[in-house]
């Protein structure tokens, strides 16, 4: 059985759904949602579990015979970058504990695109050197220190670390005015009746559907071997505002959306798959087109 903490999440959501379609059995933890999605809905097992409590992490294995853990939980830092730090090290800390003391075969970690930050090559590769650089937020400082925690932690044991370094995804589940990505506001104001604030047409930069995200992960969960400790996971494709102005003009009649011509920023980085692919076969099954479309049809009947 494989255990995804934050399994209700978004990404956690999706990667349940993608090991459960791939005929594993899935038990996910949720600490602070407790609707189970439609699409997991009787296809994996729910535990309720504040990862920050080590015994009742550990109890877990009391219940399940865990072969691989998917440690995808986490929390949204307030005032307070301390408390934050405090609780996510916390959570990984307790996740590391129970790797080594199940033994499993793979431990599998939330990291993030944003510890390239400051590397002028595009795309970008999981062999670049990472910068000593002023971090954008203290959740991307936290997904850098993942790294090192996780692979010293688990050193001395057969558990194989594998860090993710996730791109920038959206989809179903996501908050519909994320401040984390902008997609989800523009697609909802849209369905609002609105015109969504004019972006410029060429900026725009990595981007992955949750779906897709999920699966991914699940490859690499499942996967026989695995030739690398770390692996990008999103489209290893950019999509530019206006992919995803022609996205909503398609699907909506009469639609016309204001862009600002040419770019603010740039150029835009994004994700290279490389080494994804060549170990798992991942592709991404959604364009921008496709993922617009799924989404739209998906919030006709769900709030986020």
């Amino acid at each position: 059985m494989i255990l995804v903490t934050g399994g209700l999440g978004m990404i956690g959501a999706h990667t349940a759904r993608a090991l459960a379609d791939l005929g594993q059995e899935v038990v996910v933890t949720s600490h602070r949602r407790a609707e189970v999605p439609s699409f997991l809905a009787g296809r994996a097992v729910v535990e309720r579990l504040d990862v920050t409590d080590r015994q009742a992490f550990l109890s877990l294995g009391d219940r399940h015979d865990i072969s691989d853990i998917v440690h995808l939980a986490g929390s949204i830092p307030g005032d307070d970058p301390v408390e934050f730090f405090r609780m996510d090290t916390g959570g990984l800390l307790n996740a590391l504990d129970a790797a080594r003391a199940w033994d499993v075969r793979r431990f599998l970690v939330a990291g993030s695109l944003g510890v390239y930050v400051g590397r002028p090559e595009i795309p970008w590769t999981e062999d670049l050197a990472l910068p000593a650089a002023n971090l954008p937020h203290p959740i991307v400082a936290f997904k850098k220190a993942v790294e090192p925690l996780t692979t010293h932690g688990l050193q001395g044991t057969a558990v194989q670390p594998v860090i993710l370094r996730i791109g920038s995804i959206w989809g179903p589940l996501m908050d519909p005015e994320s401040p984390f990505n902008p997609i989800p506001p523009y697609v909802n104001a849209v369905l609002r009746g609105e015109q969504p604030k004019p972006r410029y047409a060429d900026d725009g930069g990595d981007c992955c559907y949750a779906p897709d995200a999920g699966r991914a992960i699940a490859l690499l969960t499942t996967a026989a071997t695995l030739r690398h400790d770390t692996y990008n996971v999103s489209s290893g494709r950019p999509v530019t505002n206006r992919d995803l102005a022609d996205a909503l003009e398609a699907i909506t009649p009469g639609l016309r959306l204001d862009l600002l011509p040419g770019r603010q920023d740039g150029p835009d980085p994004y994700l290279d798959i490389t080494r994804l692919t060549a170990d798992t076969g991942f592709t991404a099954a959604f364009d921008i087109a496709a993922a617009v479309a799924d989404y739209v049809a998906w919030r006709t009947d769900n709030a986020r």
